[in-house]
């Protein structure tokens, strides 16, 4: 295998134009290898080879520094900079990341995982460089999908007028985001395509950059001339490629939406391998409710960033929603803003996206719903310890960000049906701004509220004695097991909480806890500065009143085991007990 050979771009540049095409199956082959295995980023990946074969052949990493936006795409990247291991030896697949990462290597510059930030960073390298006076190329690679959001737009305009050096700008046009593209700059892409780059519009050069076209972006000697020509470049330029996402596997070239990311699978049918939890599940039960709101209330309309996946709507989906559904691209702060203008005028925005993502509107939610007090709803996903654990997709530190803005109510459901009446009493109600997180555990049921009117109002679940435990949203079942073990080691029953609003306070509760209880736990999917628990320790704070709040620490957790985690942070039943055994008068 010529991979075998390779350990950095030096030896791949000792080969001829003629093997490289080797090179690509070969680093295809390694794909397959840990996908099948892991899962990951696929369509990306495999879209990507050429490209990647060709920049590093003809540029020289890591003098000349590449700047992978989402960085979902690097993996061809990491095999062709020492790293080939992590896809080739199963038994070295965790030292690889998915995404790029200076502590692996010094081919990479920044670790990231969200889009549409590599022309900013790679420009802020390449005025480093003019700074300090150096010389050397810097490459920005960007998807087209990752074009629609503003930071990138920002960049490019930023690019175009302030910048008079080396910078060069790959952009990935592949006709795809991760659902199907939405937006203007799209029409103008299909018409550059069309005309070979040729188009009398061309947003690039309207924002004073230079521009190639290169139809064949997956033909390695093409895309090498393209980038000899750009090479020490004395001015920011666009290099636009066309490419076809999931190249080389059929089933993901045809269903480009559905293999952007991939679970383990057999290669020969591209099912799922292994046990995945089939049934019942948060997912299936939002895009089924989403659905059936929409044909009973053509009010409701259905706001998205690119990211209608994140409830489980697919194409099919998509399509009954009609003019009940907008995907804004990748636009967070528009999508929030739209749909406070939706809400303004009468109707009924939902907005769905995952909470990692949603960080990128906290001004929007702020300013254009909350000092407004627009009736906008907003559904996160991914926001539990156990969801996503790549440290650039953490969805843990939603509620200490977002439960102290003004006005916005903060909803946790601990069930099926609370979850589901949370949803109808937010959709339906004109009072409040409301962020409800899906639960990120198994399905439970229990009986629930239909009206979350009367503010901050906590619900006693069991009434006990000597210990309250305020379980909050998909923690709920950490509580009742706290119960559980209370009641077999200690002897007595605690009283378990419900919070449901994680935004503000139950002080009439709290107060009546006071009366018969010694300590009060808080348990939280989140981090604790700034979260529910501190809430409720710093009421408490001039009173007899112990409390002790159980949750994450605020750290940058990376690729981590969930039940470990737990563990970690004092968080599992068995020792929650042995805390109660040592601050309450038994």
């Amino acid at each position: 295998m010529i991979l075998d050979n390779i350990n950095s771009p030096t030896d791949l540049k000792k080969l001829s134009i003629s093997e490289l095409p080797v090179v690509a199956q070969e680093i295809r082959e390694g794909l397959f290898n840990r996908l099948t295995k892991i899962g990951g980023h696929f369509g990306p990946n495999f879209g990507f080879v050429e490209a990647t074969i060709a920049l590093h052949y003809v540029f020289d990493s890591p003098k000349d520094k590449f700047v992978f936006d989402v960085s979902h795409q690097s993996y061809a990247h990491k095999m062709l900079t020492g790293r080939k291991a992590g896809y080739f030896d199963d038994s070295r697949f965790s030292e690889d990341s998915g995404y790029t990462n200076p502590d692996e290597s010094e081919h990479d510059f920044f670790n990231i995982g969200h889009t549409s930030t590599s022309i900013a960073l790679a420009l802020g390298l390449a005025k480093g460089r003019d700074v300090l006076g150096e010389k050397e190329n810097i490459i920005a690679i960007i998807g087209d999908g990752s074009l629609s959001g503003g930071e990138a737009m920002e960049a490019l305009s930023v690019a175009g007028s302030e910048l008079n050096s080396n910078f060069i700008i790959v952009v990935n046009d592949n006709e795809q985001a991760i659902a199907e593209t939405h937006g203007g700059i799209y029409k103008n892409l299909k018409a550059l395509r069309d005309s070979k780059g040729k188009a009398e519009n061309n947003w690039f050069t309207a924002f004073g950059l230079d521009y190639y076209y290169e139809e064949n972006g997956n033909d390695i000697a093409s895309l090498i001339k393209v980038f000899e020509k750009v090479k020490d470049i004395n001015h920011p330029v666009v290099v636009h490629i066309h490419t076809q996402k999931g190249k080389d596997y059929a089933l993901a070239e045809k269903d480009k939406e559905g293999w952007h990311w991939c679970v383990p699978f057999d290669r020969a049918t591209g099912k799922p391998t292994g046990t995945f939890a089939g049934g019942e599940s948060y997912f299936g039960m939002t895009s089924q409710y989403i659905v059936e709101k929409a044909k009973k209330d053509r009010d409701f309309v259905v706001v998205t960033p690119a990211m209608p996946m994140s409830v489980g709507l697919g194409p099919a989906e998509r399509e009954l929603l009609g003019r009940q559904y907008i995907d804004t691209g990748i636009a967070e702060e528009a999508a929030v803003a739209i749909a406070s203008g939706i809400a303004r005028r009468g109707a009924k925005p939902l907005v769905v996206t995952n909470m990692t993502f949603l960080q990128r509107a906290y001004d929007q939610i702020s300013q254009d719903v909350c000092i407004n007090k627009t009736p906008v709803t907003m559904l996160m996903n991914y926001s539990s310890f156990d969801g996503l654990t790549d440290v650039t997709h953490l969805g843990i530190f939603g509620l200490a960000a977002f439960t102290n803005i003004p006005n916005l109510v903060v909803l946790c459901p601990s069930s099926a049906e609370e979850y589901i009446s949370m949803l109808d009493w937010s959709i339906d109600q004109k009072e409040n701004p409301v962020l409800i997180l899906i639960p990120g555990n198994d399905v439970s049921h229990r009986p629930a509220d239909k009206n979350y009117s009367a503010m901050n109002r906590f619900k006693i679940e069991e009434q006990g004695e000597k210990v309250a435990i305020l379980a909050l949203g998909d923690f709920f079942q950490k509580g009742e097991e706290v119960v559980a073990a209370i009641k077999e080691k200690c002897g007595f029953t605690p009283t378990l909480i419900n919070p449901r609003f994680a935004s503000g306070l139950d002080e009439a509760l709290l107060r009546e806890l006071e009366k018969d209880h010694q300590l009060v736990i808080t348990l939280e999917d989140g981090i604790l500065e700034g979260g529910f628990g501190q809430k409720i320790a710093s009421f408490y704070g001039p009173e007899k009143m112990l409390v002790k709040n159980y949750g994450l620490e605020k750290k940058f957790y990376d690729r981590y085991n969930p039940a470990e985690l737990l563990h970690d942070c004092g968080m599992t039943a068995e020792q929650i007990v042995e805390d109660v055994r040592k601050s309450v008068q038994l």
